[in-house]
């Protein structure tokens, strides 16, 4: 360093970089950054408010577009705006040529025009838009139109849910179903895996409608929806529609059942035409409907009574296999009860009359609404709109001709044709089902149930020529449900099972 001192070289340095010696203290450095801050005060005279006076700027800012700055101590000059060069020479600030700058320097995208100190930047001609967005700013712009607006909507919709599940009692229908932890996780659906389901409720998905509402789409009060679910989510049978889960996350809830293709049964009984379902089709679907019925009074852990059972509430499926349907009026009854006080609910021609009269909901209100389905399989007749010609409905007018013995006179004529004498053993047995003077005294759904099954096992026997030397001794007799019998009904009826044929019973119709 010592060599440079005597030499006419300066330069500038930070203190401590330099030692008392005059040796950099880091060797290391070649060069640094400096800015140099100067202004001009020689022959000018400084104003006291330090502004620049019209002298000073003719004198020092000789440029045309140049403009001077007053500092302290001193002026300074600089190019105006749009121009750059030597603002202290005559014609030294010149004009920037903006349109050669690139499009990301002088932000236009469009058709740029220079201009003096300035440039002008338009759409080419027969375009509109903004010719200062660059492409990628308008693909952003244009995403961002449409992004927002959805943004927006899709919040506003989680909210809609959020309101929709805690209207339709969604915390009520978890603690219905907590437990079992799987129920829950599976029967509660969202509106997006329904929505990818239906292909968005597609128009082109929908099967049918009707008293069901659209195939898909199931509207009912709240309470009857959670109660449904509630009910269903309990019940595991092949005799009972399997629902699937449902959606809370609409105005109106959704059920998810599912899809039993072949109608009702009253779609299949009441038919254009002389023949309708076959004798033993009729028979079996009976039978399928009394165990469903039985199971549900007596094997699952808390008895449901279903409280609607008519025709149009059992689907079929392509075998014809009957499928029970529509619990959204069921009802829970305590075991260590026998029914309970509720409001009335049914549909006319099914619902039972003591039920009616009394407000007291009960198993037996299910096998007389049973019954009646036993009299329509038998007659062919619509319970809710039959009038006889002295104008009793249908089950008064079965039951009277049931005591005169003159059945044949409303008996379906291919039930008379394709029946045997079980025909008189299911007539009987729907007599007593429709008990209308002490309805305690009709028959339970499992003495139901295993009388048809007996009906059955017996028709097949004799079929097949197997009919057992004392069979006439284990045939169901009922007798008639009037008031010469003093009330005794079922209680008379005698049914003998042996060990084998309810051993045979249970291997060919397990429950």
């Amino acid at each position: 360093m010592e060599q440079y001192l005597a030499s006419p070289f300066v330069f500038v340095a930070e203190d401590g970089w330099v030692d008392k010696n005059g040796r950099l203290v880091a060797n290391e450095l070649e060069e640094v950054p400096i800015v140099l801050e100067w202004s001009v005060t020689q022959g000018l005279l400084q104003s006291d408010d330090h502004s620049c006076s019209d002298n000073v700027s003719r004198t020092l800012c000789k440029s045309e577009h140049s403009q001077c700055s007053s500092e302290k101590p001193g002026y300074t000059c600089r190019c105006n705006e749009g121009y750059h060069g030597n603002p202290y020479l005559l014609g030294g600030c010149q004009d920037i040529d903006e349109c050669k700058l690139p499009s990301e320097e002088n932000g236009c995208f469009g058709e740029c025009i220079n201009k003096m100190g300035s440039m002008e930047c338009r759409c080419p001609h027969g375009t509109f838009g903004s010719p200062t967005a660059s492409g990628p700013v308008l693909l952003l712009m244009g995403l961002g139109i449409i992004l927002v607006p959805r943004k927006i909507e899709h919040h506003k919709m989680k909210l809609r849910k959020q309101k929709y599940f805690k209207q339709n009692r969604g915390q009520l229908l978890r603690q219905l179903v907590s437990q079992r932890a799987d129920i829950a996780e599976k029967m509660i659906m969202t509106l997006d895996e329904l929505a990818k389901a239906t292909n968005n409720f597609d128009k082109d998905r929908e099967i049918g409608g009707g008293g069901h509402g659209t195939v898909y789409k199931v509207q009912k009060e709240i309470d009857e929806f959670i109660n449904e679910v509630a009910i269903l989510s309990q019940i595991n049978h092949k005799n009972v529609v399997k629902l699937f889960g449902c959606c809370l996350e609409t105005e109106v809830p959704l059920l998810v059942y599912e899809f039993i293709s072949n109608g009702t049964l009253y779609h299949h009984l009441h038919i254009q035409g002389a023949r309708s379902l076959s004798w033993d089709n009729r028979l079996r679907i009976a039978t399928e409907i009394a165990t469903s019925l039985a199971y549900l009074h007596s094997a699952v852990s808390i008895p449901i009574i279903h409280r609607d059972i008519k025709s149009t509430n059992v689907l079929l499926d392509d075998t014809l296999t009957a499928k029970v349907s529509d619990f959204g009026a069921s009802r829970y009854i305590p075991i260590e009860k026998t029914g309970l006080t509720t409001r009335v609910q049914g549909t006319i021609g099914y619902l039972d009359p003591m039920y009616f009269q009394t407000n007291r909901l009960t198993e037996k209100s299910d096998v007389y609404s049973f019954g009646v389905i036993l009299v329509e399989l038998l007659t062919r007749k619509k319970p809710f709109s039959y009038l006889s010609p002295e104008g009793d409905g249908l089950v008064s007018h079965f039951l009277d001709l049931h005591v005169k013995a003159e059945l044949f006179q409303i008996i379906d004529p291919q039930v008379i044709e394709e029946g045997g004498e079980e025909v008189q053993e299911v007539a009987a047995l729907a007599a007593s089902c429709i008990n209308l003077l002490r309805g305690d005294e009709r028959p339970t759904m499992r003495q139901v149930e295993h009388t048809l099954e007996g009906v059955r096992v017996s028709k097949m026997w004799k079929n097949h020529g197997m009919v057992a030397a004392d069979l006439e001794n284990d045939r169901v007799v009922f007798s008639c449900p009037s008031s010469t019998n003093n009330g005794q009904g079922f209680e008379e009826s005698s049914r003998r099972y042996s060990l084998e044929q309810e051993m045979m019973m249970s291997v060919r119709y397990p429950r």
